[in-house]
């Protein structure tokens, strides 16, 4: 289970501080590299997985956005992979999935933690007992599967009990991932703070100061690292809660209206 170690609740002029940060990367964007969560953080939280609805504008935006920050951009989520791909179609960015358990760099080549057979037969059976849990939703994501109990959040001492279980089943080579109304298990040894460092020894990542952006308990992997990396951490928030994040922003919404606004301006003379 993810731990929030040493979390602060953001201050009251923490969402200034994350305009101010995102405006200085964009006045010297070859000193900065970008790290985006997906659900929550560039697109609005859905009832279900597949019912989310990506903006027309966002995917030209964050290409638009990526070719000034020189590529050093990426994504960093939860989702598989291949899904991401879907949601932002027909550009393809450098994406952490899985929680980093898969990483394509920007070379695009990938990586991925490959699981066996007895997962695969873990994963079945969660499916047939959740058949148990009206309004629980399994989500196969390969090397990792996640409980969504966001319809049926009665259900969640249930989904929980029941995770914690199979996680004991699936053995220490993996771990409990906690979120917004869902518990997956995943690899233990991948995380969105050990995708962001990879990214960090790498063209065009490499030599630049991080500034992370997520929404949820998930991503508070990847804020410790950018603190201690002297970056900048900011967390999607409309109202206060325990975060190592340094600031907040109000909504996924708020995020994209920036984000469209900075790619539609005109690149500055280095």
């Amino acid at each position: 289970m993810s731990r929030q170690e040493h979390a602060n609740p953001p201050t009251e002029d923490a969402g200034s501080a994350g305009d101010q940060v995102l405006e200085e990367l964009m006045q010297d964007p070859s000193h900065w590299a970008l790290f985006l969560d997906i659900d929550g953080t560039l697109i609005d939280l859905a009832e279900t997985p597949e019912s989310i609805v990506v903006p027309a504008e966002l995917p030209a935006d964050l290409h638009r956005l990526s070719a000034r920050l020189g590529g050093a951009l990426a994504l960093v989520t939860g989702r598989a992979l291949p899904f991401a791909d879907q949601l932002f179609q027909p550009y393809v960015f450098p994406i952490a999935g899985l929680h980093g358990s898969e990483r394509r760099d920007a070379t695009g080549m990938t990586t991925r933690v490959e699981v066996g057979a007895e997962f695969e037969r873990l994963k079945a059976a969660l499916g047939r007992e959740a058949q148990q849990w009206p309004g629980v939703l399994i989500e196969n994501k390969g090397a990792a599967v996640a409980a969504h109990y966001r319809r049926a959040p009665e259900q969640r001492e249930v989904v929980e009990a029941a995770m914690e279980r199979y996680l004991d089943m699936a053995g220490e080579d993996f771990t409990l991932q906690h979120g917004k109304m869902v518990v997956e298990i995943r690899p233990a040894r991948a995380s969105k703070g050990h995708a962001l460092m990879a990214y960090l020894n790498e063209s065009p990542f490499q030599d630049r100061k991080p500034i992370a952006i997520g929404d949820d308990v998930t991503d508070e992997a990847m804020f410790r690292v950018v603190n201690e990396l002297g970056g900048h951490s900011i967390r999607i928030s409309e109202t206060p809660a325990e975060t190592v994040a340094q600031s907040t922003l109000p909504s996924a919404s708020y995020l994209r209206s920036l984000i469209h606004r900075f790619a539609a301006e005109t690149v500055r003379p280095e």
